[in-house]
């Protein structure tokens, strides 16, 4: 009788546990780019777990996955990478029946992505650009331009993303270039305006922790992203108040993330339903208004913002989306890590 009690205890227990285990959904992202109450009304609609890892940039997140880092189930890519990720087959099919809001989405949005037009490995996120955040209690007076960076009397102040990209398309539009330019002459003038006028002038280049050292004072001029900043400021109305948000007049890089999921990822099924859930026109712009983003991709979201934006579609009409260089993107590594990061 005592061992027929024991038992039924023991399959009693495991009912609990098996009940209580919940499907989980495992995303890699960018650092402060899905709000926290848009995960948990995710998770409590379908009753799962959403495990969130994060990254700076592309490149990081790509030599992980690369390396062996698996076990994530989407991933947001810019559209470059997208590219790539689909040349080299890490990425799954996306089944448009399984999805009832892609109506929403912006078709001229879509038409950027000339990589995949018909979105058949990636849905858009959002679309953007980083800028230069400023504290103008600090530095009252500035032009919107680039050439912030050549500024000495800042010199010690200053922070640009660790991101060759970015940083390489930023010089490349201030000189009137494409940001995608594969001519090595416009390469190499890139780099050694970076080298001779930018670089001298920065603390370091930096995609991880600029936001924290612009809240605490450490750096006055930032090249970043916009929702980085802020998140770390919200708290602070004196630095709020202080803070000013450009993209310079010259242009530079555009972003378009996308929601990709990963080839041989284990919650295809769940990975579609917040790929879906993102872009219902309420959680569209409960997203944007967290970040103060202008809702760029979601249509009907745009009716239902409540909150401002830090910058407007209008002012990314000089920037560029980044194109997958292919062969060409040697020029660019070979500037960055054999001249430019060298001896930080």
């Amino acid at each position: 009788m005592k061992r027929n009690l024991i038992l039924l205890m023991v399959l009693a227990a495991a009912m609990v546990i098996g009940c209580s285990r919940k499907e989980q959904l495992f995303i890699y992202n960018w650092t402060y780019y899905t709000p926290d109450t848009v995960i948990e009304k995710f998770e409590k609609e379908y009753n799962v777990k959403v495990v969130y890892d994060e990254f700076a940039s592309n490149e990081d997140m790509f030599a992980k996955l690369k390396a062996g880092g698996s076990g994530y189930d989407i991933v947001f890519p810019t559209g470059d990478y997208v590219s790539i990720m689909i040349r080299q087959n890490m990425l799954e099919k996306i089944d448009h029946s399984l999805l009832s809001n892609m109506g929403n989405i912006d078709p001229a949005i879509v038409q950027k992505a000339a990589y995949d037009p018909e979105m058949e490995y990636s849905v858009p996120y959002y679309y953007g650009a980083a800028g230069v955040i400023v504290n103008t209690a600090k530095v009252p007076e500035f032009e919107q331009s680039w050439s912030i960076f050549a500024r000495e009397d800042l010199r010690n102040r200053m922070t640009m993303l660790d991101d060759m990209r970015e940083v390489m398309g930023d010089a490349l539009a201030y000189l009137g270039y494409s940001v995608n330019t594969i001519n090595p002459v416009e390469i190499t003038a890139a780099r050694d305006l970076i080298n001779h006028s930018w670089k001298p002038n920065l603390v370091k280049f930096d995609a991880e922790a600029f936001g924290k050292g612009y809240a605490n004072g450490d750096f006055w001029v930032v090249q970043g992203y916009a929702e980085v900043v802020f998140e770390e400021i919200v708290d602070n109305p004196q630095l709020m108040k202080d803070t000013f948000y450009f993209v310079p007049k010259e242009g530079g890089p555009a972003y378009l993330d996308s929601m990709c999921i990963l080839k041989g990822a284990r919650n295809i099924a769940l990975a579609h339903k917040f790929i879906d859930f993102i872009h219902r026109p309420e959680i569209y712009a409960e997203f944007a208004d967290t970040f103060g983003f202008p809702a760029t991709v979601n249509i009907p979201a745009r009716d239902l913002k409540t909150g401002d934006s830090w910058y407007t579609e209008e002012d990314l009409i000089n920037t560029e989306l980044k194109d997958d260089l292919g062969p060409a993107l040697d020029l660019y590594n070979d500037a960055w890590f054999n001249s430019i990061r060298i001896g930080d």
